[in-house]
């Protein structure tokens, strides 16, 4: 495995009591991002439990049941940027995928994202394989996707932090919220930047979600431990020189530089 537990009475006791600190602040931020998705979650659980105690299965209309909450969370969350419920392919009777999706737009009016999925002409017909609805269908877990530039929503470097849906005992699909990177780095950098070490923030994949150290700018790779094991273990641990702290609750990890 490679990672060891810090113990609380190592040497660097007081770093690793400033890394949870910020680790801890980190998490908070992201929480009331979750707290949009959860509430998605929920709303979509209840209305896919109404529709089959109709006996039938859902279609693209019932959908739009979902759009008043949505609208609310995208006024209230000053991080959230996008959010909605992204169906698994073949739950509704109408039409194989679809994306009940509002946004943002640069004047502050709440839009819906419009694509065409037609799988015979269009490129964003399959968003299976993209993380922030691989790793909830996967896992049964939240989790943050990114940064990477999205294409289907924004064209802007972003976050999408995700939980799986389930309708009758089955995985039906992900609720989901975007965040801006730029945002993102506003509210985390002058955190990183209180370390006295180079630190940066990683996902489950090990890809660098913010970053106060230059050897690893936001987007890139981490090689290293397997970072989804270790927020498994939600407890901080050691790898080489590095330490690696979860942020409590949230799926990423606080690695700090060795000396």
């Amino acid at each position: 495995m490679g990672w060891s537990p810090v113990q609380a009475a190592s040497p660097a006791a007081t770093l690793d009591t400033d890394a949870e600190w910020v680790a801890s602040q980190v998490g908070g931020t992201l929480e009331t991002v979750f707290e949009a998705v959860a509430a998605t979650r929920a709303d979509t659980a209840a209305l896919l439990a109404r529709v089959a105690a109709q006996g039938r299965g859902p279609v693209s209309a019932d959908l739009a049941a979902l759009r008043p909450g949505l609208h609310q969370r995208l006024a209230r969350q000053e991080l959230v940027s996008g959010v909605g419920f992204v169906a698994a392919p073949g739950l509704l009777a109408d039409v194989p995928a679809w994306l009940e999706w509002w946004q943002s737009g640069p004047d502050g009016e709440v839009r819906p994202l419009l694509l065409d999925l037609d799988p015979s002409r269009s490129a964003y017909s399959d968003y299976t394989h993209w993380d922030w609805f691989a790793l909830p269908r996967d896992t049964g877990h939240r989790a943050v996707a990114g940064p990477y530039v999205d294409y289907l929503c924004s064209d802007e470097y972003s976050l999408t932090l995700s939980a799986p849906v389930e309708s009758e005992g089955r995985f039906a699909g992900v609720a989901a919220a975007d965040v801006y990177l730029r945002h993102f780095e506003a509210a985390v950098l002058p955190l990183l930047r209180r370390l006295p070490r180079p630190a940066r923030l990683v996902n489950a994949r090990g890809r660098v979600a913010a970053s106060a150290d230059p050897a690893h700018l936001a987007g890139s790779l981490t090689k290293g431990p397997d970072f989804g094991e270790l927020l498994a273990e939600a407890r901080p641990a050691a790898y080489g020189d590095l330490r690696l702290v979860p942020c409590h609750g949230i799926p990423l990890v606080l690695v700090l530089a060795g000396t």
